[in-house]
C-alpha cells in the first residue's frame, strides 16, 4: 500500500480531464498526495462544450465510498458535482459516519458554463444540513448569488459563514476581478489579491482550486496558508500554457517553503 497520505475526491468524470475526478487526482498528485476517487456522474463534454450528464445511483456512490474506507485512512475529501442536495446530504452523512472528524471541502458546482443545471431547486433544510457537515465551501460569485434570490451577497456570506467556512472565488466578480475572500470561524475575513496581472482561462479551474485547498488542509497547513497556497497553485496552473487545458506541476517541499516566504 502507498505510504503517501490518502485524499478522496467525489465528483464527476470529465472525458477531457480538465475538470472532475481526473483533474482532482492530478492536483492531489502534484501536492505529493495519493488521490482516491468516487465517481458521481459520467459527463459528455470536452473543454468547450457540455452535452449530457449521466448520474451514478446514490447506492453505488455510497458503496464506492465504503469500500475505500475499508482499506484507507481518509481525513479530507473534496466533493464536486452530485445529482441533488438530497443525495449530497446522504453522501456527507455517510462520510461523517465513517470518520466523524473528516473535513469535507465542497465545490458547489450549480451550472456548467454551457448552461447545464446540475442541482434542483434550493431546499433550505437540506442546504443547511449540508453546510453544517462541511469544513469549507468554495463557491464563485455566480454560485453564491444563485443560492438565495432574496438575499444580497453580503447577507448570503453572513448566513453561510455562520455554518461553515467559505472560500469565495473572485474570478467571476465584476469589481476587483480575481480577488478571493476567505471567511472562517464565523468572524474572520481575509482578502487574497491576484498574484498575476494576466491569466489564461482554464476549463476546470474551480475544481483545481478546491482540490488544491483540500490538499493543503490534508497536509495540516494553517487555514490561511492553505488558502493562500491554493490560490498560488491555481494561478500557476492557469498560466501553465495558453490553451483551455492546464498542466499540473509537481509541488516539492522546497517550492512550498519558497511560496510560504513570499
Amino acid at each position: 500500500m502507498s505510504t503517501k497520505t490518502h485524499i478522496l475526491t467525489i465528483a464527476g468524470l470529465d472525458p477531457s480531464s480538465g475538470a472532475g475526478i481526473t483533474s482532482d487526482i492530478k492536483t492531489f498528485e502534484a501536492h505529493g498526495l495519493y488521490g482516491l476517487s468516487v465517481c458521481t456522474a459520467v459527463t459528455v463534454q470536452n473543454d468547450i462544450d457540455f452535452k449530457d450528464c449521466i448520474w451514478i445511483e446514490e447506492s453505488v456512490i455510497i458503496n464506492q465510498i465504503k469500500i475505500l474506507f475499508e482499506r484507507f485512512t481518509i481525513s479530507v475529501v473534496k466533493i464536486g458535482i452530485i445529482e441533488s442536495w438530497d443525495v449530497l446530504l446522504k453522501v456527507t452523512n455517510a462520510l461523517l459516519q465513517l470518520n466523524p472528524n473528516i473535513k469535507i471541502i465542497l465545490d458547489p458546482i450549480l451550472k456548467a458554463s454551457s448552461g447545464y443545471d446540475f442541482h434542483d431547486k434550493m431546499n433550505m433544510e437540506l442546504f443547511d444540513s449540508v453546510l453544517k457537515n462541511c469544513y469549507f465551501i468554495t463557491p464563485n460569485y455566480d454560485e453564491i448569488q444563485a443560492f438565495f434570490s432574496n438575499k444580497t451577497i453580503s447577507e448570503t456570506i453572513e448566513y453561510i459563514s455562520s455554518k461553515t467556512n467559505i472560500y469565495l472565488k473572485g474570478g467571476h466578480r465584476n469589481d476587483k476581478k480575481g480577488w478571493d475572500e476567505i471567511y472562517y470561524s464565523g468572524i474572520v475575513q481575509v482578502n487574497l489579491q491576484p498574484g498575476l496581472d494576466h491569466i489564461h482561462e482554464k476549463h476546470g479551474s474551480g475544481c483545481v482550486l478546491a482540490s488544491a485547498l483540500a490538499s493543503n488542509i490534508s497536509k495540516n497547513m494553517e487555514l490561511e496558508d492553505a488558502c493562500r497556497l491554493a490560490k498560488q497553485y491555481t494561478e500557476h496552473f492557469l498560466n501553465s500554457n495558453e490553451s483551455l487545458l492546464g498542466t499540473h506541476t509537481r509541488i516539492q517541499n522546497e517550492e512550498f517553503k519558497t511560496l510560504e516566504n513570499q
